[in-house]
């Protein structure tokens, strides 16, 4: 699916609520978020809102007798935003390989900065997966575990109203699976017992670690088949298969979208961008339309509320 099978979507709401429900009922049967009966609803027609307007996409459970409609239970619930424009939104940060603003939504789609800001971040919690949904890693593959170091250097801070926290650098793990998914982390630090402490849950004991030369990483092997790493100062590749090329990759998208769309990323929130990025690139060897219908299909269960963005770093 590409973008000329969405425009029509982008600006058609009937089109679009049709879409969603195609997305969240692949079975054409819809699902009561009350009483979670499936196959006893049947939609509703003409009925109107308190501004006399219609209420489009509208269903009535035959089981416990309560409307509700697809945005119910997922993260478009209690939204006034158009579900078009939700698309739109969607299909544009799910494109875009370094991301798309929220001001830049804010003018593209006409809402208020606010607005566009809690949506961009109700569509990343859509993009979240759950850490332990599947490990990294296996019999003869290869994972890398790489770290890097997010923020601008205080010299380049002009502001007058800086904070304290100007200057201040947000560490990034990564581990890429080779032959799979990458997982990326913000952590404290990057002391040995913190950063094995990540791996250790989440890469199957039998894959081959790959790292720099960073001593955190000392003791892997005792943990994992076998542990190489590539001393940065004297090489870049070892033995052609031993780099952490990938993991290097991962960490330049993320920062170039870091500098070239957000311009600035606070400790608070930055796990979830991390994790629009690990959402793009598990997904890199499919199409825009096919990501775009992912992520709609994980905003299923979901719910976002306003004061709960930070999920980490607080």
């Amino acid at each position: 699916m590409s973008l000329k099978t969405f425009a029509p979507l982008f600006a058609d709401e009937t089109k679009a609520i049709a879409f969603v429900e195609s997305m969240m009922w692949p079975d054409g049967e819809p699902v009561c978020p009350h009483c979670e009966t499936k196959g006893r609803s049947y939609r509703l027609q003409g009925v109107k809102d308190k501004k006399g307007e219609v209420r489009l996409g509208l269903w009535k459970c035959g089981a416990c007798r309560k409307q509700f409609t697809v945005r119910h239970n997922s993260i478009f619930a209690e939204s006034h935003i158009p579900l078009r424009n939700w698309l739109y939104a969607i299909h544009a940060m799910c494109s875009s390989k370094k991301g798309i603003s929220a001001n830049q939504l804010h003018r593209t789609l006409g809402l208020s900065y606010k607005a566009a800001w809690f949506l961009c971040f109700r569509v990343r919690e859509a993009m979240r997966q759950e850490p332990l949904a599947s490990m990294l890693g296996g019999p003869n593959r290869i994972v890398e575990l790489d770290e890097t170091m997010v923020g601008g250097k205080l010299r380049n801070n002009k502001h007058r109203n800086k904070t304290a926290a100007a200057g201040k650098k947000t560490v990034v793990m990564t581990l890429i699976d080779r032959e799979g998914e990458a997982r990326a982390f913000v952590v404290p630090n990057t002391r040995k017992k913190t950063l094995q402490a990540v791996a250790k849950p989440i890469v199957d004991k039998s894959a081959t670690i790959v790292t720099d030369a960073l001593p955190s990483y000392d003791g892997l092997d005792d943990l994992f088949a076998a542990h190489h790493t590539v001393d940065h100062s004297k090489e870049f590749v070892r033995a052609v298969i031993l780099h952490t090329n990938f993991a290097e990759s991962y960490h330049s998208l993320l920062k170039r979208g870091i500098i070239g769309a957000f311009h600035h990323v606070s400790q608070r929130h930055l796990q979830r961008y991390v994790d629009e990025f690990s959402f793009r690139w598990n997904s890199r060897k499919i199409t825009d339309g096919e990501r775009t219908c992912a992520a709609i299909r994980g905003a299923k269960g979901k719910r976002l509320m306003y004061r709960q963005p930070t999920i980490m770093g607080e």
